[in-house]
C-alpha cells in the first residue's frame, strides 16, 4: 500500500530500473534543490531495485528508499520494469 495515497509513482515492494549513468549524470548537473545525487549513487545506474520506502519531501516531492541501495533516490530517476 501507498504510504501517500496516490502521489507516489511507486509502491513499496515495486521492483524499479535506476536510469542510465548519463541521466543520473544529466539530473547531478541540473537539479539545483533538496537531496542532490551523492557520488557513491552512480555506481547503481542501470541496475534493479526493489522500493522499500517512500517519503514525501516537504515541497511535494516523492523520494525512495531502495532495498540494499544506499541513499535517496527521486522519482524521475527510476523507471517501471
Amino acid at each position: 500500500m501507498s504510504r501517500f495515497y496516490g502521489f507516489d509513482k511507486y509502491q513499496i515492494g515495486e521492483i524499479v530500473l535506476i536510469d542510465s549513468p548519463e541521466s543520473l549524470a544529466a539530473f547531478a548537473r541540473t537539479w539545483k534543490r533538496h537531496h542532490p545525487l551523492h557520488p557513491r549513487q552512480f555506481a547503481f545506474a542501470g541496475q534493479t531495485a526493489k522500493i522499500a520506502n517512500s517519503l514525501l519531501y516537504h515541497g511535494g516531492d516523492i523520494l525512495y528508499e531502495l532495498e540494499g541501495i544506499p541513499g535517496l533516490w527521486h522519482q524521475q530517476l527510476l523507471s517501471p520494469l
